[in-house]
């Protein structure tokens, strides 16, 4: 079974569990999700589901994110904006953020050395971890370059 239809099965027996119906419009919803690699809030995935379908409401998109999030297809992830995004959790794995703080940019990275440091920290406090997210902010070197390039200019 391929990654897109464990992903299926695993929402649709989550909704089953949950007492939920299994439908088009839910199925539509974790399909564009899958398809899109990426951290998408609720407004960008209803924009990208109702290009497809416009009867999707927003509602039904930003409920079919929490269920997903719920049977750990999805992860949410708070950014500093204020805006949540979304971004795919199975069978993904770990990374941290860099932060563009001008243009929002998203860098995702992995360093086996801040993985150690960590597991150092937790275990020298007798902690054990259950889930940590790293995220770095700053300036991106496309907007460094544009920084540049205004100063330059006046």
């Amino acid at each position: 079974m391929n990654d897109f239809a464990q992903e299926k099965e695993i929402l649709f027996s989550h909704l089953k569990e949950a007492g939920l119906k299994r439908t088009g419009q839910r199925e539509l919803i974790l399909e564009v999700f899958l398809k899109t690699e990426g951290h998408l809030s609720a407004e960008d995935l209803y924009n990208l589901v109702k290009a497809e379908d416009p009867t999707v409401g927003f509602t039904t998109v930003y409920r079919t994110l929490k269920l997903m999030c719920e049977c750990g297809l999805a992860r949410e992830e708070g950014m500093g904006d204020g805006r949540k995004r979304y971004e795919h959790h199975f069978n993904h794995p770990h990374h941290d953020h860099l932060i563009c703080t001008e243009c929002s940019n998203l860098i995702e990275f992995y360093s086996e050395t801040i993985e150690k440091k960590q597991d150092e920290i937790a275990l020298s406090f007798n902690f054990k971890p259950t889930r940590h997210s790293l995220r770095i902010w700053g300036i991106c070197s496309a907007c460094q370059k544009k920084n540049k390039t205004k100063a330059a200019a006046k």
